[in-house]
């Protein structure tokens, strides 16, 4: 019989043998099957040595408890599942009982409860969590969704402590995650992002990159060369730069959530009169963003477009895309596949 690792000894009434004695608290692997798993788990356990070796080992109902909690948190990394602590260091940041965040999450009022002590989340539920563990503006949206679970003032409260939790971010964080907020159906690789996922660090050295070899880069032209850049990286290495889907829109392709791309905090864009006193959103160079994250590749796909695009005109570029094969075959408003730029013209 494997006795584990002595924790500590304590003074206690052994219901074992009757007596009031030090007796073991000790600890060892052990192992269970949970939803058809074999999952080992670390197990406490009290033995007593005036008892007979069969006989000398008891648990409290604390200790069964906790021990089939570890049992399911192995069970959940296993699976890649957040643990009991981390559903309450969810609650916790945002400083919500187990009945507020159920409610939060449009769930029965007791289901938090049972994933902090005796019920393992799906799948579902564990990246609807997910979505809220380091995302303030996700929980913000939740509470408008759900609104009508809480009383104007438990409403107000938990804002306030959304809120707070934004505050804490910064700007940055919350430009990034205002993008990544466009992008939430395109979280997977396929044919609408370049078989890229967003990649908004590589997006910023990308308009750094152009800007720093393009004067007078003003935002139509920059949209229209990121395109091409992604569209020529993905016909020729097989996936676009930065992970951005693009639209079919008048003046050519424009990314799903443009106008945030322009918030970012990385991204250096004036807006300057011309002059015909339009309003126009000048991009410039970053000497702070790391372009050397683009690879060898992906800067020479850059360096192509630039040498193509580098003197037109915001109107040149668009009448250049309005005869490519990827914009006469897509509709106002339809995202345009990346299927389609094996079709465009050669550099």
């Amino acid at each position: 019989m494997d006795k584990g690792k002595l924790i500590r000894k304590l003074e206690m009434e052994c219901p074992l043998c009757g007596k009031k004695h030090e007796v073991d608290e000790r600890e060892r692997l052990a192992s269970v099957v949970i939803k058809g798993d074999d999952v080992s788990y670390r197990e406490r356990f009290y033995y007593c040595e005036n008892c007979d070796e069969d006989e000398s080992e008891y648990q409290t109902c604390e200790q069964i408890n906790q021990n089939m909690m570890n049992a399911r948190n192995e069970y959940r990394l296993i699976h890649g599942l957040l643990t009991a602590d981390e559903i309450v260091a969810i609650r916790d940041r945002y400083g919500l009982s187990q009945v507020d965040l159920a409610r939060l999450m449009g769930w029965g009022e007791a289901t938090v409860s049972r994933y902090e002590s005796k019920a393992i989340q799906d799948e579902a539920y564990d990246t609807m969590l997910r979505l809220i563990k380091d995302n303030p503006l996700a929980a913000l949206e939740l509470l408008k969704e759900n609104s009508d679970k809480f009383t104007a003032a438990k409403r107000n409260e938990i804002r306030a402590r959304i809120i707070d939790q934004l505050d804490s971010h910064g700007k940055e964080y919350l430009a990034r995650q205002s993008l990544q907020g466009e992008y939430v159906d395109y979280e997977e690789p396929s044919d609408a992002n370049g078989y890229t996922v967003l990649d908004i660090n590589k997006l910023e050295a990308a308009v750094s990159y152009i800007a720093g070899r393009v004067s007078n880069l003003f935002k139509v032209k920059l949209m229209k060369m990121l395109w091409y850049a992604d569209a020529l990286a993905y016909k020729t290495n097989g996936h676009s730069i930065t992970g951005l889907v693009y639209m079919h829109n008048e003046m050519g392709a424009l990314p799903v959530g443009h106008r945030k791309i322009t918030d970012l905090p990385n991204i250096t864009v004036h807006e300057e009169m011309s002059i015909n006193y339009d309003s126009m959103l000048h991009f410039y160079t970053n000497d702070g963003v790391n372009c050397d994250i683009l690879s060898p590749e992906e800067k020479n796909v850059l360096d192509k477009v630039i040498k193509k695009f580098k003197s037109y005109k915001a109107q040149q570029i668009i009448d250049y895309m309005h005869n490519e094969k990827a914009y006469t075959d897509t509709e106002q408003g339809e995202v345009i596949s990346f299927s389609l730029a094996k079709d465009i013209r050669e550099f």
